[in-house]
């Protein structure tokens, strides 16, 4: 079964694709931009970089500020694109191909593997070149606000061949796709094929991850990057280190991090899932701190980040914006925020596996090597970066902790997605609907908003809370309906032709045919 909750759209045949632009006004979130390179910036130390989709000439920006003047412009750099659209470039400027019906909107497009990614690439190029010369060398396509456009193409390339031109300033540049989900974690063997990519490069090998805008995987692909990097360091420098008088290396670990213990606890992704996953993974407090320090430094300045996603605190957000929507809203940031929880997790769990293969790094080399890699002093190994091998794959690490699975997948939902109302304000309302629900009515509406007004307390005043208020007075109501009124209304509201709205429902209890 799929563990992700949100229903894919199936991107289909490129004959059926529209062009969407990827570039639109306000794209650039963040100070100091790059131009043609939408909201790149670096995550505090590392040499890993995040960024959107960028122009023919925005790669060329991004790389030269990348290499500055002290990395070699020949030298190895790693680009992963973690979209699972395909790419053309019209006059420089990047078009996706989008369903239909999934213009500027949230979209996640199924199991697309790289060779699909590349050959949807291939016929959405032959595709857009049909198309602009049945139309007059004009190209039409839309912007993310579904607003038409008509572009005059001067030149038409796909994202490879751009890629190949960008080679010829840069060689050493190596970019692979990686087509991952928005919300839900990238799948298992995601994971793998990042580290495959990342084995063998320096430590001093940048590492660049783009989306369309630079938002959630991007961001998900420079945490796992980040937790690779950190391999190398604990792997390749911990003996090293350990030898040099006066350096506390717990200073240099981020097992020991620890989040300010005034925010709540949802923002500090203490989920009944996660807890369960801490006391079942091995050494899990440790994985969960690594992976909090990681995804701050991967999120907004306010954790100490450059970025402008907070993949854990984005889930409490959602979570509290969550009371406040409408029941079609609330049941799409449900699936929402139950994959973004499941992200969360593999995440953890990811850490947890970089930990155990740095350990088994430092102890695997072979033993007519040793000798080369240890330090006099303490016999530990101080393996050169680009030689530390892995072990084990993720997949099989998951295989081995299939547990893991089946905790996630029943524990993801595991939330309080509704206050409660304090037991004797409920016993209340039960008792006055039961002895006569029309004549107690008025009171009983007086009652269910003192109950709300005390439930909802913490919330600041405004729209927000208000909208709150009414939508628990909605289902209250709801709940305290005689059984036969009940019923209708149910009925009403699953054939469209009344909504679950506190007035609706008066309506239908109160009005007397005439």
């Amino acid at each position: 079964t799929d563990p992700r909750q949100l229903t894919p759209t199936i991107m289909g045949d490129m004959a059926n694709a529209a062009c969407m632009a990827d570039g639109f006004d306000n794209i650039q979130k963040l100070p100091d931009p790059v131009p043609g390179c939408p909201n790149f910036r670096r995550v505090p130390g590392f040499k890993v970089y995040c960024c959107g989709q960028p122009t023919i000439a925005g790669f060329e920006a991004a790389l030269t500020k990348v290499c500055g003047d002290k990395y070699p412009k020949d030298g190895p750099i790693i680009w992963f694109n973690l979209r699972q659209e395909p790419d053309v470039y019209v006059n420089g400027e990047p078009i996706c191909a989008r369903p239909p019906g999934k213009i500027g909107e949230y979209a996640e497009l199924g199991d697309v593997t790289r060779d699909i990614a590349k050959s949807n690439e291939v016929e959405f190029l032959a595709q857009c070149e049909m198309r602009k010369n049945e139309n007059g060398g004009k190209l039409k396509a839309v912007d993310i606000n579904k607003k038409a456009l008509e572009i005059e193409v001067k030149e038409l390339k796909s994202l490879s061949q751009v890629i190949e031109g960008v080679k010829e300033k840069f060689p050493g540049l190596v970019h692979w796709r990686v087509p991952v989900c928005n919300s839900a974690a990238p799948l298992e063997n995601d994971f793998d094929i990042i580290i495959k990519t990342l084995i063998g490069t320096a430590i001093n090998t940048p590492v660049i991850v783009n989306d369309q805008v630079g938002l959630s995987r991007a961001t998900t692909g420079c945490i796992i990057a980040c937790l690779f990097k950190e391999f190398q360091i604990s792997a390749s420098f911990e003996g090293l280190v350990e030898t040099v008088p006066g350096v506390n290396l717990s200073l240099l670990k981020t097992d020991k991090y620890v989040m300010n213990p005034e925010k709540d606890t949802l923002f500090r992704g203490e989920f009944d899932v996660v807890k369960e996953l801490v006391a079942t993974l091995k050494d899990g407090a440790a994985a969960k701190n690594n992976a909090d320090k990681i995804i701050d430094l991967n999120g907004t300045p306010k954790t100490g980040g450059t970025g402008i996603k907070q993949l854990r605190e984005n889930i409490a957000e959602s979570k509290l914006s969550y009371e406040i929507m409408d029941d079609a809203a609330q049941a799409f940031l449900k699936t929402k925020i139950m994959d973004n929880i499941q992200k969360y997790f593999y995440l953890i769990v990811f850490a947890g596996y970089i930990r155990e293969q740095a350990a088994a790094a430092r102890e695997a080399v072979e033993a007519d090597k040793k000798a080369a890699v240890a330090l006099p002093a303490s016999g530990k190994c101080a393996i050169p970066a680009a030689e530390l091998k892995i072990g084990k794959t993720f997949v099989q690490f998951m295989e081995e902790n299939a547990g893991l699975r089946g905790l996630i997948d029943t524990g993801k939902g595991n939330l309080q997605w509704e206050r409660d109302i304090p037991p004797a304000a409920l016993a209340n309302l039960e008792s006055l609907a039961a002895k006569d629900f029309k004549g107690n009515l008025g009171k009983i509406i007086h009652d269910i908003y003192q109950t709300a007004h005390v439930m909802f307390g913490d919330m600041p005043q405004g729209d927000h809370k208000k909208r709150a208020k009414y939508r628990f007075a909605s289902k209250t109501l709801m709940k305290l309906l005689p059984a036969d009124k009940k019923t209708e209304v149910e009925a009403l509201i699953e054939k469209h032709v009344m909504t679950m709205d506190l007035y609706d429902i008066l309506g239908k209890c109160t009005w007397v045919a005439p």
